[in-house]
């Protein structure tokens, strides 16, 4: 009888940790989405910040992370960024690169 009980306490301990583990995990992922959409909305606004102050977008982003504080993990995130003419909002990209 109470191996029964020690059993049942160990697979509900089982059953949560399994539990957590899956929580943590579907978190990260999703995670993961919000973070590539953080980066891409921060090369966005310093473009925009860069157009109100100065009348023009900046042709590359090396500009912004010189000028504007433009600061995201490069190892991380493939930003590609083109810039059609100065006066033209520029195509954002950005996509994780995946661990190797």
């Amino acid at each position: 009888m109470a191996y029964r009980r020690e059993i049942a306490i160990v697979l509900l301990m089982v059953l949560l940790l399994g539990g957590v583990w899956l929580l943590v995990s579907r978190l990260g992922t999703a995670s993961g989405g919000a973070q590539t959409q953080f980066v891409t909305d921060a090369v966005h606004n310093a473009a925009l910040t860069c157009y109100a102050v100065e009348g023009a977008y900046p042709n590359d982003l090396e500009y912004l992370r010189t000028h504007y504080g433009l600061a995201y993990d490069q190892s991380r995130y493939l930003v590609t960024y083109s810039a059609f003419a100065s006066n033209l909002l520029p195509e954002i990209y950005v996509t994780e690169v995946e661990d190797r």
